[in-house]
């Protein structure tokens, strides 16, 4: 278990956020947020976009949107864990339907949220998807 001291360091350093979405104004719109969060961010139209670039850099949490043409954001979350990356990842989404909340929490998804996101509630959510993962894989050692 991590003590205080240990989980505010985790909450304030600087992370690798990626955020995939195929709406330009959203993407645009959560890299300045998480910037001005003093986070490293890097925005993707496509799932397959993200996948060509994760063999360059792996991002500590993804923000996912749900849905996009090709590749939904739960399928790629899907085909990441497949191939061995159980990153954190925190699902949003404009068109909220039934079972979807509960088919994304069951794929691995720290949270679901609906757009318009409250920009506090979502670096809340990255924070502590990423704290739960960092904590995860220490005490699996």
């Amino acid at each position: 278990m991590l003590d205080e001291t240990e989980a505010g360091t985790i909450l304030m350093a600087r992370h690798r956020i990626a955020v995939i979405d195929d709406d330009t104004s959203v993407r645009n719109a959560l890299r300045r947020l998480f910037r001005c969060a003093d986070h490293d961010a890097k925005s993707y139209e496509s799932g397959r976009e993200f996948l060509n670039d994760l063999e360059h850099q792996v991002p500590d949490c993804l923000v996912l949107d749900l849905h996009m043409p090709e590749m939904s954001g739960i399928e790629l979350q899907k085909h990441l864990l497949a191939h061995g990356f159980d990153l954190p990842c925190v699902m949003i989404t404009g068109h909220d339907e039934e079972g979807s909340k509960e088919a994304c929490l069951a794929a691995g998804a720290s949270r679901y949220l609906r757009k318009p996101i409250d920009e506090t509630t979502l670096l809340q959510a990255v924070d502590q998807a990423i704290a739960t993962s960092m904590h995860r894989k220490v005490t699996s050692l």
